[in-house]
């Protein structure tokens, strides 16, 4: 059984894009939850209205990763399938993703790759976007490598990571893939299955300053988290460094004195860590 689940907020009119996406799937959902994270723009109505035969949870504005946490805890699916409210699903998604997991039997996690829209047009992906699959720990440190909506995720390893981290007000999907990904491999369906779009004023990207602070404060919980081998480790730390020095340097040129010197101080940290292991010769 697989249960998707659609975060939203505000978003009624890209909300019937997507939960449209969901119903044109070639191999259905079981179950199809709504959780509107305080919508005042007629939310509840379209959902009631338009589809009603999708389950709708409404929670007082608490953010995406509590939506997606709430949606999990109440879906029955021996699988989670999320889905943001601003992308669609191409109509093989689910389909392929079920056959690439059934080929699969040890996999927990599968995702796809995906076409990018910005401002109406089609963009394309760098090198450096490429979709990673098996051991990608590595390839998730310099940003978010795998996408929410292009993710089916056994519930058993989505309860073990403890979900999305709701203290985290962005970044919460590069936090969650660094805690999976440093015990887990990934699979891959190596097709564009999922459509996000980009361009619109409500994103995070453009609303929400400093992301870098909170990859940081990601790589922070999983250099504590004592899980990584050496290598790994020394990646992170590697990346905490760079990922600290950028933030501070944007806090400086804003006039953020003490952030600036505060994640400074940081990266000269790790920078000794780093020195240290080296000296040492940690294998």
């Amino acid at each position: 059984m697989i249960s998707t689940i659609v975060p939203t907020f505000d978003r009624a009119a890209l909300l019937r894009r997507a939960l449209s996406s969901v119903q044109s799937q070639s191999l259905r959902s079981d179950e199809v939850i709504v959780v509107d994270d305080g919508s005042s723009d007629g939310t509840r109505e379209l959902v009631a209205s338009e589809f009603p035969t999708v389950r709708y949870l409404f929670q007082d504005n608490l953010g995406v990763s509590a939506a997606r946490n709430r949606g999990a805890r109440a879906a029955a699916g021996e699988w989670l399938a999320f889905l943001d409210s601003d992308d669609e699903w191409l109509p093989p998604k689910l389909e392929r993703q079920l056959q690439a997991l059934a080929a699969e039997p040890e996999a927990r996690i599968c995702h796809t790759d995906e076409i990018w829209i910005r401002d109406g047009r089609r963009v394309n992906q760098g090198r450096r976007h490429a979709k990673p699959s098996g051991w990608v720990f590595r390839r998730c440190l310099p940003l978010c490598a795998i996408s929410p909506s292009a993710v089916v995720i056994h519930r058993s390893l989505f309860e073990a990571l403890g979900g999305f981290d709701e203290t985290l007000p962005a970044c919460e999907d590069y936090d969650l893939w660094l805690r999976l990904s440093a015990g887990h491999p990934v699979l891959l369906v190596d097709e564009p299955l999922v459509v996000k779009y980009g361009g619109h004023d409500d994103q995070l990207s453009r609303t929400v300053w400093g992301l870098d602070r909170f990859r940081v404060r990601a790589l922070e919980k999983i250099l504590a988290s004592g899980r990584l081998g050496a290598g790994d480790r020394r990646a992170a730390l590697e990346t905490a460094v760079a990922k600290s020095r950028v933030f501070a340097a944007g806090a400086a040129k804003r006039g953020r004195g003490a952030e600036a010197a505060e994640y400074r101080r940081r990266a000269q940290g790790w920078a000794a860590e780093l020195e240290h292991e080296s000296a040492v010769g940690s294998p």
